[in-house]
């Protein structure tokens, strides 16, 4: 299990990402690393990875998961 999963998508998306996490009663902490690459970052836990990892899979912007 990680800490943290980096995402790049289109960064038209990062606020509508950011929202949908936070929606979500906080289920992780989205951070920007480069807003012109459209590199985010999600921090989570280990109970929360699980849930995460499924929204983002039915999200159709997701350019790239690490």
């Amino acid at each position: 299990m990680k800490d943290r999963i980096i995402l790049k998508i289109p960064k038209r998306e990062i606020t509508f990402l950011t929202k949908i996490i936070e929606g979500y009663d906080n289920l992780g902490i989205v951070s920007t690393i480069d807003p012109s690459e459209g590199l985010v970052m999600i921090r989570l836990t280990p109970d929360t990875e699980p849930i995460i990892r499924q929204i983002l899979a039915e999200l159709p912007f997701i350019e790239e998961m690490k």
